[in-house]
C-alpha cells in the first residue's frame, strides 16, 4: 500500500511500455534506467567497470519467463520502454555491450516487497555502489529508503484516500468523478495536455488491440500457445477486407447486437491485447501488463456497441471520461490494497482492472457517482481470492484468458449497478478494498506470481527457459 494522501496521476496509472509484465518487465526496466541516470548525473558512467544485478524472490522465480533480464539489460543500455522500437529488441540484446551479470536468487527475498532487485556497480577506481529497488506493481518502483518513484507529493484540490472521500467531494461539489480527477490533474498539466495525453494512452491501447487481431502464429516462451484473436476476428467478420482501425470498428458495428456476437468480440478485444503483451509488444499498463486487456476491451465494447450516433468528438470526450474515471478507481486500490500480483495474487491485477473498467463504463452509460462506485465494488467482489499461478512463469496461461473474464465481469457489474440502488448496497467499495488487502495478506505466497502453486505445478511442462 501507499500513503492515502499521495496523488496518483492518470499518467502514473496508465503507462505506455513493453510486455509482458509491469512488475517483472517494466518496473525493473525503469529501475535500471534510474540507476544509469544517477550515474550519468554524477559523471560516473565512464568509470563503470562492471554491473551485477541481483534479482530476488518473485523476480528471480519467474524472471526468465517475464523477460526481467532483458528489461534490465535494455534499461542499463539507456533505452526507454515507452519509445523503444520493439522490433529491434532481440538485435539489441544480441549485441549488448554492457558488461553485466544477472543472478536469479530464487531462494532469497527482501523484506519490503517480493519484487526486489539490487544493482552492484563496480567502478574502475575500486569503489563500489549498491542501489536497491522494489517493483511494486503497475510499473511503479520504490528505491530503498526513498519515496514512491522519488516524486514529491503534490497538493491537489481534492485529497482522496478512500472511496468515501471521492464520494464526499462529488456530493459537495456536484462534480462527476471525471471532473474531480480532471481538477486534480490540472495541478500538474494544462487542460490540453491532459486531454491529449489521455487520448495518447487510448491510441496506444487501440493500436495494440488492432495489431493483435492481425497477428497469428505461436506465442514465444516454449508453451506453444496459439494466438487466437486473429482467427476469431476473421471468422466473426467473415473474412471481410478493411483498412485501418476505423474501418474495422465500423464493420464490427454493422454485425449487429446479437448477444453471442458481442460476447465473442469482447473476448477478441481482450485476447488481442494480451497476446501482444505476451509477445513483448507495445502495451499500456492498465493498471498492470498482465491485466492490460480488460480496460481497452470494455472501452472498445462501448465504442462498437453502445455509442451509436455519436460524433468523433463526442467519442473522444467519452474516452477521456472513461480513462479518468477508471484511473481514480485504480488509485483507490493502490492506496488501500495493492495492484501487484506478487503481493496480492491475480485479484490485484485482473480484479482491479475489472473494477476500473466497470466504473468507467458505468460513467459513460449515465450512471451516478454512487452507481460508478457500486459497479467497481461488484466487479472486485467477484474476483476476491483470485490467485496468480502462471504456467512456466509466463504471462500466458491462465493470464490471457483471464482478461476476457475480467472484461465480461466488468460489463455485467456495470449493468447490475445501473439497474441497482446504491443506497441499499450492503458492501461498499471501501469495504471490498479492505477485504482484498486482508485476503492478499492471508494468501499463501505460492499463489502470488511465483509459479510455485496452482496451475503452474499441476500442468506438467518442460521449458528450458523457466
Amino acid at each position: 500500500m501507499m500513503a492515502e494522501h499521495d496523488f496518483i496521476s492518470v499518467f502514473d496509472m496508465f503507462k505506455i511500455g513493453v510486455g509482458p509484465s509491469s512488475s517483472h518487465t517494466l518496473g525493473p526496466w525503469r529501475a535500471a534506467l534510474d540507476v544509469m541516470q544517477k550515474l550519468e548525473s554524477s559523471q560516473k558512467t565512464d568509470q563503470i567497470d562492471s554491473i551485477t544485478v541481483l534479482l530476488y524472490g518473485s523476480l528471480a522465480k519467474t524472471g526468465k519467463g517475464h523477460g526481467t533480464d532483458i528489461a534490465v539489460m535494455l534499461g542499463l543500455m539507456g533505452y526507454d520502454p515507452e519509445t523503444i522500437d520493439v522490433g529491434i529488441m532481440d538485435e539489441l540484446i544480441a549485441n549488448v555491450s554492457v558488461k553485466h551479470h544477472i543472478e536469479f536468487l530464487k531462494n532469497e527475498s527482501l523484506p519490503y516487497h517480493p519484487n526486489g532487485l539490487t544493482f552492484l556497480i563496480a567502478l574502475k577506481d575500486g569503489n563500489k555502489i549498491a542501489e536497491t529497488y522494489f517493483s511494486i506493481g503497475g510499473g511503479f518502483i520504490v528505491q530503498e529508503g526513498k519515496a514512491l518513484d522519488q516524486k514529491e507529493n503534490i497538493e491537489v484540490p481534492f485529497t482522496i484516500g478512500h472511496a468515501n472521500d471521492l464520494l464526499h467531494w462529488c456530493m459537495k461539489t456536484g462534480l462527476t468523478i471525471r471532473d474531480i480527477v480532471f481538477e486534480n490533474e490540472l495541478t500538474r498539466h494544462s487542460e490540453s495536455e491532459i486531454k491529449e495525453g489521455v487520448l495518447k494512452i487510448w491510441y496506444a491501447m487501440r493500436d495494440c488491440m488492432y495489431r493483435g487481431v492481425h497477428q497469428g502464429g505461436m506465442l514465444p516462451g516454449g508453451l506453444e500457445v496459439k494466438r487466437r484473436a486473429a482467427s476469431m476476428n476473421m471468422r466473426l467478420l467473415k473474412d471481410s477486407v478493411y483498412d485501418g482501425y476505423d474501418a474495422w470498428t465500423s464493420l464490427i458495428q454493422k454485425g449487429g447486437n446479437d448477444f453471442s456476437y458481442i460476447l465473442d468480440f469482447v473476448s477478441v478485444f481482450a485476447l488481442a491485447v494480451n497476446e501482444e503483451n505476451a509477445s513483448f509488444g507495445r502495451v499500456v499498463t492498465a493498471p498492470t501488463n498482465g491485466a492490460a486487456g480488460v480496460i481497452p476491451a470494455v472501452l472498445q465494447y462501448y465504442i462498437c456497441f453502445c455509442a451509436h450516433g455519436k460524433s468523433s468528438k463526442e467519442i473522444e470526450e467519452n474516452i477521456i471520461t472513461y480513462l479518468l474515471t477508471a484511473s481514480e478507481i485504480g488509485s483507490l486500490f493502490k492506496k488501500g490494497a495493492t495492484i501487484s500480483a506478487a503481493m496480492g495474487g491475480c485479484q490485484a491485477e485482473i480484479g482491479v482492472s475489472s473494477a476500473m473498467a466497470a466504473a468507467g463504463l458505468t460513467a459513460l452509460m449515465g450512471g451516478s457517482q454512487r452507481q460508478v462506485l457500486m459497479a467497481s465494488e461488484i466487479a472486485m467482489e467477484h474476483h476476491l481470492g483470485l490467485t496468480c499461478d502462471p504456467i512456466g512463469g509466463l504471462v500466458q496461461i491462465p493470464c490471457i484468458e483471464r482478461n476476457t473474464m475480467g472484461a465480461v465481469k466488468a460489463i455485467t457489474a456495470s449493468q447490475l449497478a445501473l439497474q441497482g440502488t446504491p443506497d441499499f448496497a450492503i458492501v461498499s467499495l471501501d469495504k471490498v478494498i479492505q477485504t482484498m488487502w486482508d485476503t492478499a495478506q492471508d494468501m499463501n505466497s505460492k499463489y502470488k506470481e511465483t509459479a510455485d502453486g496452482g496451475l503452474a505445478v499441476h500442468v506438467p511442462i518442460s521449458l528450458s527457459e523457466c
